[in-house]
């Protein structure tokens, strides 16, 4: 037996006796060792690296290797201290930090200083510090794990196929994992996933339900072709195969796209390849949707809009539309509206980059107020159209007016301006008397 050996075994033999006493942990090491015995059958161990061979400590019923190039062991606490390049490994879980600390009596890890680790299912969680609370059979069924200082979490995730998605990626002041499938961040929460980002103050994760809840302040960006933003009080994100489906705004909510602008108390966007479909917004505050050239109010709106191009526009309940007078052909003082119970706005499927206006439907209780163009095309003033019945339909071309139908209990007026009266100066005033 070589010198190197004999003494990797006289350290062995009593991390083995003291292991079958309580943790059933030891290590193996052929370097220098110091033992203070602070009590009776109480010891701190210090044990250091030979140049070529790291200690190496290991639990074998819990399955624990932890190679590093020191160690301190402080049997009164149950507790192991490794220093520099530790590599902590489990079924669970891995782990390098250049600092590792294990509290074998509660079963808890903490890691300092370039923390990586990495979980079974392929997601890794990088940061300053992190602390892992094994599960237990009595006291903690599933696993933990805190980061703090501002780590950043990639969560690898299958689709139905087995096939791996685009990751998501959480960077926030403190992430809390629990098991497999919960994550929850605090802080300055950012999001990545595919092309959408997503920002708040905390966020819940359940990749297994595949929600996502954004809390106080919170907003969302899609950065494909055509971008999006949407604001509220809370924002809920839900999937679909691993692929973003829907995204809930709650509280005081706001939708912002090339073509459209959409408020309410609620808003609920549906999405497919990235995109935006659908949009449905309703509250008490009600809902109103900016176009380039209208605006619609109503106690809700439903927003058509196939690869976030919008095309019709369902106002429904205390319906209105606003919109500017074509400003081109005659100076108005006033906008165009139209009012019912509800209002349908159809836009224009010719049309690749705009939203242009085709039609305005308004059905029960419907009132119009539009300004044409005049007859007399020499004057600056709008002829005035105002209309009531069950129905309207307001067709539109080029933005403009072009036709008003009134479908049952139709009446209204239609004035038409004339010219400033001109001044007589065939008459002359009668000279002052002497």
């Amino acid at each position: 037996m070589n010198r190197a050996a004999a003494i990797g075994l006289v350290l062995l033999l009593p991390a083995i006796a003291h292991a079958q006493q309580s943790q059933r942990c030891f290590w193996e090491a052929s370097g220098g060792q110091r033992v203070i015995e602070v009590a009776p059958g109480v010891r701190n161990i210090y044990l250091s690296r030979t140049p070529n061979q790291q200690i190496l400590l290991r639990c074998p019923d819990r399955g624990i290797r932890i190679p590093a190039d020191s160690l301190e062991s402080y049997e009164g606490e149950g507790r192991v201290f490794l220093i520099g390049n530790v590599h902590y490994a489990e079924p669970r879980l891995s782990v390098d930090s250049d600092f590792l600390t294990y509290y074998q009596r509660e079963e808890r890890v903490v890691a300092n200083g370039n923390v990586d680790a990495r979980l079974p299912n392929g997601s890794r969680l990088i940061g300053p510090v992190a602390e892992y609370l094994r599960a237990t059979p009595t006291t903690r069924p599933i696993e933990r794990m805190f980061a703090s200082g501002r780590p950043t979490i990639t969560l690898v995730q299958q689709d139905s196929a087995g096939q791996p998605s685009p990751p998501t990626t959480v960077l926030a002041n403190n992430i809390t994992t629990v098991g497999d499938s919960l994550v929850y961040a605090g802080g300055q929460v950012v999001v990545r996933r595919e092309d959408v980002i997503a920002r708040g103050d905390s966020m819940a994760l359940d990749s297994e339900l595949e929600i996502t809840r954004l809390l106080r302040g919170p907003s969302i960006e899609g950065r494909r072709v055509r971008p999006f933003r949407l604001s509220g009080t809370v924002i809920e994100l839900t999937g679909a195969d691993r692929k973003l489906s829907r995204v809930l705004a709650m509280g005081e909510a706001r939708a912002t796209s090339e073509d459209l602008i959409l408020t309410s108390d609620t808003i609920d966007l549906r999405v497919g390849d990235g995109l935006l479909q659908r949009a449905v917004a309703w509250g008490p505050s009600r809902a109103r949707a900016h176009s380039q050239t209208q605006e619609l109010i109503a106690d809700s709106i439903d927003v058509a809009m196939p690869a976030q191009r919008v095309r019709e526009i369902y106002a429904v309940r205390g319906a209105a539309a606003h919109g500017r007078p074509d400003s081109t052909r005659f100076r108005a003082d006033t906008v165009d509206w139209m009012r019912g119970d509800t209002i349908i706005a159809r836009f224009d499927t010719t049309v690749v980059d705009t939203t242009r206006l085709r039609e305005l439907h308004a059905i029960g209780n419907a009132r119009s107020y539009y300004h044409l163009a005049p007859a007399d095309t020499s004057l600056n003033r709008p002829a005035i159209n105002y209309v009531t019945g069950r129905e309207i339909v307001i067709d539109f071309r080029e933005q403009r007016v072009t036709n008003v139908n009134v479908v049952e209990q139709a009446s209204g007026v239609y004035l038409e301006p004339t010219p400033a009266a001109a001044t007589d100066t065939s008459r002359r005033a009668a000279p002052e008397a002497v």
